[in-house]
């Protein structure tokens, strides 16, 4: 590899000889790369001792600007979708191609055809559905924990929703199976996307990745097997099921990315627990990406970059570097007690909705679930849960997290959350109707029996009962009146339960705050969600996108309210917990503990680098500069501050 190839290589170490001394660089090659170095490409490089000169270095290969450079044809492009899982990788695309499984013929079938007809999308059905079962049954000791999320898909392929459905539809249509199926999924879809909630929307996706499976086996189309790729690469599809991520070799798949997709999907979960990055939600870029084309997933950012330019790509190499150098380090140090520089302890709890991220509560050793929402269920069916249905699920996530405590927050839809099957609330403006604790207490008994089954579960470990939305002392009232007749119902039915549980309040609206310390006399604790309480405080809707420059925790008017809020907890002598998205953010950090937060409760997978900060911190300290901050009136004087104080810890 001499200079007279027009090349240079770029190296993260100094010093290996005198052409390339004091460069920066990554240098990465794909295993069954057949590619040379005389090839107009790049060539990205993960392994080692490609040469002497090179040996043990990770490092960039690539082609020296001249005309002739191919790679100097294809322009940088960025697509924005949703971080699916945190992390940077670099690398070849390798395209999932699932073309022609939605090419469906309508075809009529006969009276006398039909039960051939059906017996023909049975079959499809159960081949489907063992083919799924074998995978559960090949995973290895690393995905055992997400046995839930395959789990249910495996349900999801007898849905009376899709499986019954259909049936129906071929006996009724007299049409083909494969017709019949797309048809319902068409109708499934139409019904749930009406909603706009990231649940449902993530229920649908798990929905039309079973269908997938059926039909691929209804029309014989062959499908892809991710557990045969060998070669490093970054996968880009249209849409990966469950089944699909839980083939992933980590050897071999440094990341991947999705047309379809969100951050609150089943496959989001496991690309997590996996440990790679992962960037979905992203729309076309099937359609914006060839095999073997050099991409840049920023998972953190929710990014994709095709075809990076030279300076994007050795920035993002050095991103990727000290991300996985502070993971590693976090990861050592996650076990470690979170107390500042002069002494504060802190208590690092998760917030989660699902069975399935109780994985992540430990991997990232929070202490305990500070908010479990208790919606995805009551979304998922399609009528309002049994006690026993809600007992099961509550017990299951109480006895796997024992001995730490769960915060059960109760029902809270009918803002950004709706429930299909309740079609007889129409509101103008739902995010100031009748929600949360409101529409709790006008349906008592759906109320009595989410408490009951919360109660029985206490039974089995340490538990906490939090009432969201409460404005006013009222309301409060009403809600211990509702435990009351539960308590009264599950002693006459003989149940085994326990009655000596916390009971606790969300603070987010204004009014709650103003009268926090009347409050404090009804409760045990303070659970402060800043995600409404700074919309409502600043009177926005946090989804729209011609105000959401108004949404920030940094606001002086939010700030004031969660000392308040503080103040009063503290001179009532009761907890008190920040359960919004602003304690998971490191920006936000140097204000919570000056404001006096000792228990902040956020996305597991936010815990680690919030540790990592608490001990680089010092409490006292960050009380004074709060002193500073309560003086300013601008959001932006208010950040700028933050950064200049604390930017060292900040970069890190």
């Amino acid at each position: 590899m001499g200079k007279s190839q027009k090349e240079y290589i770029l190296i993260k170490e100094s010093g290996i000889t005198s052409d390339i001394t004091q460069k920066e660089q990554v240098l990465i090659k794909d295993n069954d790369s057949n590619s040379n170095i005389n090839q107009k490409e790049h060539i990205l490089i993960k392994e080692s001792g490609i040469t002497s000169d090179i040996t043990q270095k990770e490092q960039v290969l690539i082609k020296d600007n001249d005309s002739n450079s191919n790679i100097n044809q294809k322009k940088q492009v960025i697509i924005k979708g949703f971080g699916g899982s945190p992390g940077i990788c670099i690398g070849k695309a390798y395209i999932v191609d699932r073309e022609g499984v939605e090419l469906v013929k309508r075809y009529p079938v006969s009276e006398e055809e039909i039960p051939a007809e059906i017996n023909r999308f049975k079959n499809a059905v159960k081949h489907a559905s063992d083919e799924h079962a074998s995978i559960i049954e090949s995973l290895n000791n690393d995905l055992t924990d997400q046995l839930d999320v395959l789990e249910t898909h495996l349900a999801l392929f007898k849905d009376k929703m899709l499986y019954g459905r259909t049936i129906d539809t071929i006996k009724t249509d007299k049409i083909n199976a494969e017709w019949a199926l797309k048809k319902v999924l068409r109708q499934v879809k139409r019904m749930f996307m009406k909603v706009n909630d990231p649940y449902l929307k993530a229920r649908v996706t798990d929905i039309v990745q079973v269908s997938e499976q059926i039909m691929r086996h209804l029309t014989g189309a062959q499908d892809i097997k991710i557990s045969d790729i060998n070669k490093r690469v970054i996968l880009v599809a249209h849409d990966l099921s469950p089944a699909d991520t839980s083939q992933i070799q980590l050897e071999r798949i440094k990341g991947f990315v999705t047309d379809r997709g969100g951050k609150d999907s089943h496959t989001g979960i496991i690309a997590k627990a996996l440990g790679i990055p992962a960037v979905m939600g992203l729309g076309n870029a099937t359609h914006s990406v060839e095999n073997d084309d050099i991409l840049i997933v920023d998972g953190l950012l929710g990014i994709l970059i095709v075809n990076p330019e030279e300076d994007t790509l050795f920035t993002y190499e050095e991103q990727r570097i000290r991300y996985e150098n502070q993971k590693a380090i976090r990861a050592r140090e996650i076990h470690l007690p979170a107390v500042t520089l002069d002494g504060q302890k802190f208590e690092l709890m998760a917030n989660i909705e699902m069975v399935e991220e109780v994985v992540s509560v430990r991997d990232n050793a929070a202490k305990g679930v500070g908010l479990f929402r208790t919606e995805f269920l009551y979304i998922a069916l399609k009528r309002f849960p049994l006690e026993e249905e809600l007992f099961d699920k509550y017990k299951e996530v109480v006895e796997l997290l024992s001995p730490m405590s769960v915060t059960f927050r109760t029902l809270d839809i009918n803002g950004d959350k709706v429930l299909p099957y309740m079609k007889d609330i129409e509101e103008e403006n739902p995010a100031l109707g009748l929600r949360a604790v409101r529409f709790c207490l006008k349906r008592p008994k759906i109320f009595i029996t989410q408490i009951k089954a919360i109660l029985r579960a206490g039974a089995f470990g340490k538990i906490k009962l939090l009432i969201p939305m409460i404005s006013c002392v009222e309301e409060i009232i009403q809600v211990k009146e509702i435990i009351d007749i539960a308590i009264s119902e599950l002693k006459q039915e003989q149940k085994v339960f326990n009655a000596d549980i916390p009971l606790g309040i969300m603070i987010e609206v204004p009014s709650a705050v103003i009268i926090a310390e009347e409050l404090a006399d009804y409760v045990d604790f303070f659970s402060i969600g800043t995600n409404d309480l700074i919309q409502y405080s600043m009177a926005i809707d946090r989804r729209n996108r011609q105000v959401t420059h108004l949404y920030n925790p940094m606001n002086p008017a939010i700030i004031r309210m969660i000392k308040m809020v503080v103040n009063a907890a503290k001179k009532k002598n009761i907890d008190v917990v920040m359960c919004g998205e602003m304690a998971g953010e490191p920006l936000n950090l140097p204000v919570l503990i000056g404001l006096g937060l000792t228990k902040l409760s956020m996305n597991p997978m936010a815990i680690p680098l919030i540790r990592q900060m608490i001990t680089r911190l010092d409490a006292s300290d960050a009380k004074g500069f709060v002193e500073k901050i309560m003086e300013l009136r601008q959001v932006s004087e208010i950040v700028n501050l933050v950064k200049v104080q604390y930017g060292e810890i900040l970069s890190d």
